[in-house]
């Protein structure tokens, strides 16, 4: 028998390479796609878990809080316990600041003041300032011994074991109103 082979025509050629063409298309735009979705924040980074460390590497109770501004939390440590305050202004998303001769945090945009554990003194904020998930794991078993409520306020610290401190700064929890 013979080798019947068909010749593509001309138009049959180019709505083949035009279907290989959007295939292609296709297939970088959803691997873009996937890739952009993926988060990527890394331990150490904004958006991703910081480890601060240990009960020695807290402020004093009675000291100013301690400003971290790679990862944008300020750390205050009270009688209550540990807290990591979001860096940003609740009114209108100014960095706000800790002002040693009041003992209060205030925001240099709109005057908004708020007490040592982030609540709402005065000015137009409308809310207490928003805070970060803490957790106090066991330094040699990694149990999460506490964790910062879902409503938000202070992690009371465990006096009897040595423990590590881990802010989570993707896990916002939103301050509460004041009327």
């Amino acid at each position: 028998m013979p080798d019947e082979s068909v010749a593509i025509n001309r138009r049959e050629f180019l709505n083949l390479a035009w279907l290989a063409s959007l295939g292609f298309i296709f297939v970088d735009v959803a691997g873009m796609t996937v890739l952009f979705a993926m988060p990527r924040f890394k331990e150490g980074e904004f958006g991703g878990v910081f480890v601060v460390g240990s009960k020695d590497s807290l402020p004093d109770v009675d000291a100013p809080p301690a400003n971290y501004p790679k990862v944008k939390f300020w750390l205050s440590h009270t009688e209550e316990g540990v807290q990591a305050l979001y860096k940003v202004c609740t009114h209108l998303g100014c960095l706000y600041n800790w002002n040693n001769q009041e003992g209060k945090f205030i925001c240099p945009c709109h005057g908004s003041q708020f007490q040592k554990n982030g609540t709402y003194i005065q000015g137009p904020a409308p809310r207490s300032l928003d805070q970060f998930v803490i957790q106090i794991l066991d330094a040699e078993t990694g149990e999460v011994l506490a964790e910062t409520p879902p409503e938000g306020g202070p992690v009371p610290l465990p006096e009897d074991r040595e423990v590590v401190i881990k802010v989570n700064t993707g896990a916002r929890i939103i301050g509460q109103r004041h009327n």
